[in-house]
């Protein structure tokens, strides 16, 4: 918040990674319209878009006053902070109504704001897609994080708080235009088409130079931007690893049991 009740009582700040919280959020499959009948679907096909959002903020040190402690920004970025101005319009986030303009309209990538304050508080997230890619706005909602959850150590005005979310938006059935547009671009998972498909040529958004800016790779933040790729892999070897041991212990078991009905035919045998 700006200048009003906080949700969190102040305390003291220590750098925080929050850990990754992951979801996949399929989009509603596009309606024929007079408008979009040009664009041709391609059914059995899925597009999928990694996205992470959340905040990054800062604590002012000898700068804080009672109403300014923190400078923070929301963001959604790429997963692995490619440029999302290819599949995102613009977006919309909306804060606290303490804030002057508390509704605010970012029309080209980075999607990201930045403000001061010394509250925290729930922040809707909307983004709107270019009108090949889906026609119904995503509404997600993301708890500003200015305070770590240890409040024990000193503070610091070097290692900010770090909160983000994981998410996939999948888009199902995609027009063809919007598949040749995004074909080679590293943000998404595109399918592989059959052999002999053709695709109409990729028709830009919008201007390039709005894309460049819209790459965050280097972002002056991105040091603190969590890998969530790494942390699914880790995620997957690990559930992969449990599933082994589990199979290897019930083989096991497998293997004792057989062994002692063997055994057990053994001395029938020899009491015969």
């Amino acid at each position: 918040m700006n200048n009003s009740s906080s949700s969190k009582s102040h305390g003291v700040d220590q750098p925080e990674l929050s850990g990754p919280k992951s979801l996949r959020t399929k989009m509603g499959k596009p309606e024929d319209s007079e408008k979009k009948i040009f664009h041709k679907k391609l059914k059995d096909v899925e597009i999928s878009v990694p996205i992470v959002y959340g905040n990054i903020s800062f604590w002012l040190g000898k700068k804080a006053n009672e109403y300014q402690s923190h400078k923070w920004t929301v963001y959604v970025r790429g997963a692995t902070n490619e440029d999302l101005g290819v599949v995102i319009k613009r977006a919309v986030f909306q804060l606290h109504s303490s804030f002057n303009n508390p509704t605010r309209v970012i029309e080209s990538p980075p999607f990201e704001l930045s403000e001061c304050g010394w509250g925290e508080f729930e922040i809707a997230i909307t983004l709107f897609f270019h009108s090949d890619v889906c026609d119904k706005p995503l509404n997600l909602f993301h708890h500003l994080k200015l305070y770590p959850e240890d409040e024990s150590g000193p503070m610091s005005t070097k290692k900010p708080v770090v909160v983000e979310s994981y998410d996939e938006i999948v888009f199902p059935e995609p027009s063809e235009a919007f598949l040749a547009r995004v074909q080679n671009q590293p943000a998404l998972i595109v399918p592989r088409l059959p052999a002999g498909s053709v695709l109409p040529p990729p028709v830009p958004v919008e201007d390039p130079s709005k894309r460049k800016r819209g790459d965050t790779k280097d972002h002056p933040m991105s040091q603190w931007f969590m890998n969530f790729s790494e942390a699914d892999e880790l995620l997957q070897l690990a559930a992969a690893r449990q599933q082994v041991q589990a199979h290897i212990a019930k083989f096991r078991r497998e293997i004792s049991l057989l062994d002692g009905q063997q055994q057990q035919q053994v001395n029938s045998v020899s009491d015969q």
